[in-house]
């Protein structure tokens, strides 16, 4: 990590900060020419490449009282890639602009570089470059580009008969929010807390998946499960039933308890977990890492246990 630095990025100014985010880092593969130029220079090997783009906004998406700058750049790349990775691609770079006042520390900007190349590492992928500017508070906004390991994985792929699977963690964000909204200690449920502040993408159980394993329609979940298997069910004009047994995570019953509430609602409806939920041809096996939560029929709209969902299905931008 950069030497600490007392000053403010107002007394560092832009080009020095742009120089002191990218000193020392080394670039993946996939970026031919990084920050430097007008434009970064991204290879794309299959002549064509997926790309994707987020942005986080202060108190919107992040807290500073809760979540450290290493924390909030980490998610924030994170989340990017898990969209590209959901296509069916592996991240080969990201783009990042950030806005924050002209009093910002440049030690918070040391610790948002550290965790957005320490997770674009976990991804495969580098920062090839981006733009930094004045703004009333911080504000980050991420392209993220991929090489496509096989055909584009769509929401509209699904079919009566699929099965549907995930790969990671679901409820836990929601529930490490939930224990932060309620002023609990949140060293008393680290887990939680922690898939809160920095989501953690199981990006191998997609990217290692064989050629062979036919996905037919995938996403991540990023506002809910209900919500994204739903947009797979509007988008594939199916079908979806989920097995509550399936997703409940008994990890979560402690939290739950003490603030009183069924924990199945932060599994289905808790967003920025960004596991992946994906459809795939039935008479195959589920791959590794994969946990089988529904099947696909005829028809359309999202059950769970055969029966509709009442109230929210997840989290929604402008609610």
């Amino acid at each position: 990590m950069a030497e600490q630095d007392a000053r403010s990025v107002r007394e560092l100014g832009e080009f020095g900060l742009i120089a002191r985010m990218n000193a020392g880092r080394t670039q993946t593969p996939g970026v031919l020419l990084g920050p430097g130029d007008d434009g970064a220079v991204i290879a794309a090997p299959d002549g064509r490449y997926v790309v994707s783009t987020d942005m986080l906004v202060q108190d919107r998406h992040f807290r500073l009282d809760w979540s450290s700058p290493r924390d909030i750049g980490a998610k924030a790349i994170a989340q990017n890639a898990a969209d590209v990775v959901a296509m069916g691609a592996a991240p080969s770079a990201f783009v990042v602009s950030f806005g924050c006042p002209a009093d910002t520390p440049v030690a918070f900007v040391d610790g948002l570089a550290e965790g957005m190349w320490a997770e674009g590492e976990r991804a495969g992928a580098s920062i090839a470059g981006g733009d930094v500017v004045r703004a009333p508070l911080v504000i980050i906004s991420v392209t993220a580009f991929g090489d496509p390991l096989r055909p584009p994985v769509l929401l509209s792929g699904a079919a009566p008969g699929d099965v549907v699977a995930v790969a990671g963690r679901l409820g836990r964000s929601a529930a490490g929010l939930a224990v932060l909204s309620a002023g609990l200690d949140p060293g008393r449920y680290p887990d939680a807390v922690a898939a809160h502040r920095v989501p953690r993408p199981p990006y191998r159980a997609v990217l290692d998946l064989p050629p062979e394993v036919r996905i037919t329609a995938m996403t991540d979940v990023s506002d809910g499960l209900l919500a994204d298997v739903g947009h797979i069910a509007e988008s594939s004009a199916v079908a979806v039933d989920l097995d509550s047994a399936a997703v409940r995570d008994a990890s979560l019953d402690a939290i739950a308890r003490e603030l009183g509430v069924d924990p199945l609602h932060w599994v289905l409806t808790g967003g920025e977990d960004h596991a992946f939920a994906a459809t795939f041809n039935a008479g195959q096996d589920i791959p590794d890492g994969w946990t089988r939560v529904g099947r696909v029929a005829g028809g359309s709209g999202v059950t769970v246990d055969g029966v509709a969902w009442s109230g929210p299905v997840g989290w929604e931008s402008f609610s």
